[in-house]
């Protein structure tokens, strides 16, 4: 089986792409420019930028000597808790929406189950001010009511 993508975005004989028609032309429109923009060296350079400044890569590597001689064996964390939002979310979503916006979009649509995805497409949007709108199930909304604090502080729409 071939793992590899073809023009089209199949994977092998049977995978694909299957989406609703409404999406075709903005997943055609990402595909088509996807590359080019990967490659710019302007768009490389803003992302390692704002990873490094903004959200705090790279993030520290730390020995956890009690729990390495309790197993008899090195163990290292890697603190990704310590990137902005407290989580490493965020290193996704800054790519994402830098992609988004310079594809021109203004508005970023995205769904969360336990809130922390959402903190940070809504924080990464605040940042590059572009319009949020999260989508998260009802229960989760009451369960993950702090997250959706911080979502809506950050001015998205929940």
């Amino acid at each position: 089986m071939s793992y590899q993508v073809n023009e089209k975005g199949y994977y092998g004989d049977f995978g694909g792409a299957f989406i609703p028609e409404m999406l075709y032309p903005n997943v055609e429109e990402l595909r088509t420019n996807y590359l080019n923009i990967m490659q710019e060296e302007s768009f490389q350079k803003e992302f390692r930028q704002l990873l490094k400044d903004y959200v705090g890569r790279p993030t520290p590597l730390y020995y956890a000597e009690r729990f390495s001689k309790k197993y008899s064996t090195k163990i290292y964390l890697k603190r990704e808790d310590l990137c902005h939002t407290g989580a490493h979310k965020v290193n996704n979503t800054i790519g994402q929406i830098l992609m988004a916006k310079r594809l021109g979009k203004n508005r970023i649509i995205a769904e969360t189950g336990a809130g922390q995805h959402g903190v940070a497409t809504a924080t990464v949007c605040a940042l590059m001010g572009l319009e949020c709108i999260v989508y998260m199930g009802e229960i989760d909304i009451k369960r993950q009511a702090p997250n959706v604090a911080r979502m809506k502080m950050l001015g998205a729409k929940v």
